[in-house]
């Protein structure tokens, strides 16, 4: 059975900058689909994209993700179309409205309205990309001189995928996304989650299986050091509770992790972010994260797709290059 996986690249604690193309490059061969590349408030995501763009063949190349505020619709059209063409016809564009934290006070833009600047942003994104007159009437932007990018796209769409957590998001999402992005659901609602989400599709007049799901969290294969990498995922889920706003705890919460939440948070706050994460229930981060053998992996993947996610998220933590490769073989299947 094959799988469609991806894979994130750290380039924000870039240690060996070569060792991270390589390690796009085994992907790119072993058959993985989507190598993403986050951006916060550290490196930007389109110069390593586009210089992966050059490292590699077939391997679409995303950003996962970049925010709707820091640069302009326009911008982002730009970067986009270059990148396509770079890639030839490789690009994926993730978007997501980060939070106030890094909108307001890293970037120094007004967060609200999220769910209009990502709505606006996307229709003039798509305009830009089909060669359309950027003749535009927002309650953001209003565009009224007809401009077009002053090269042919070689793609009239890139594909978009958003990250959205609530409801008002998740209809836009359900409306104009090509796919979906998911954060923090535990495993054990996944499938009714995807439900829901299929109802909001076909409520906006599209098909169900119009909107591509990517799994929420990622399954870590840790060849090398499963107990790091149990305390690793552990602390990216404490930190997201604890330091990345209210948004992340908002969900645990709707699924009945309240008492944890608030547990981590008050650990994080009265002791630090070590205590942070040993604050973190196992049961949650089993829920969340799968850390373990090729074959665990690959068996909670293989759950993943009965519950209807279409591009799995994954970890290889491999002792060297040849493990890493058959590993992501051995997962894409």
């Amino acid at each position: 059975m094959s799988r469609k996986i991806c894979i994130s690249l750290d380039w924000q604690q870039l240690a060996d900058r070569e060792r991270l193309f390589r390690q796009a490059e085994i992907a790119d061969r072993a058959g993985v689909d989507t190598v993403w590349v986050a951006e916060a408030w550290g490196r930007d995501a389109f110069t390593i994209l586009t210089l992966l763009a050059t490292r590699t063949k077939r391997i679409k190349l995303g950003t996962g993700i970049v925010n709707v505020y820091s640069r302009t619709p326009a911008a982002l059209a730009q970067h986009f179309a270059t990148l396509d063409e770079i890639s030839e016809g490789r690009a994926v564009a993730g978007f997501g409205t980060s939070g106030p934290q890094v909108i307001e006070h890293f970037h120094g833009v007004p967060f609200k309205p999220a769910v209009t600047r990502m709505r606006e942003t996307i229709g003039i994104m798509n305009m830009l990309m089909a060669g359309e007159p950027l003749n535009f009437d927002g309650k953001l932007f209003k565009l009224g001189r007809g401009f077009k990018l002053r090269f042919e796209p070689i793609r009239p769409h890139v594909p978009t995928w958003v990250a959205s957590l609530n409801p008002a998001a998740l209809k836009l999402t359900a409306e104009l996304a090509d796919g979906w992005m998911p954060i923090m659901i535990p495993a054990s609602h996944l499938a009714s989650e995807l439900e829901s989400f299929r109802e909001r599709v076909t409520a906006a007049g599209r098909p169900a299986d119009a909107v591509a799901v990517r799994s929420p969290d990622r399954v870590v294969a840790a060849l090398d050091d499963p107990k790091r990498a149990r305390r690793q995922a552990a602390g990216t889920l404490a930190f997201y509770i604890a330091r990345m706003g209210t948004f992340y705890g908002a969900q645990l919460e709707r699924f009945g992790y309240g008492d944890a939440v608030a547990a981590v948070r008050r650990a994080w706050n009265e002791r630090g972010s070590e205590a942070g994460i040993d604050a973190v229930p196992e049961g949650l981060l089993e829920e969340i994260t799968t850390v373990g053998s090729v074959a665990a992996c690959a068996a909670r993947l293989d759950e993943e797709a009965r519950a209807g996610v279409g591009l799995h998220n994954v970890t290889v933590q491999a002792r060297s290059e040849a493990e890493l490769e058959r590993a992501y073989g051995e997962l894409v299947g």
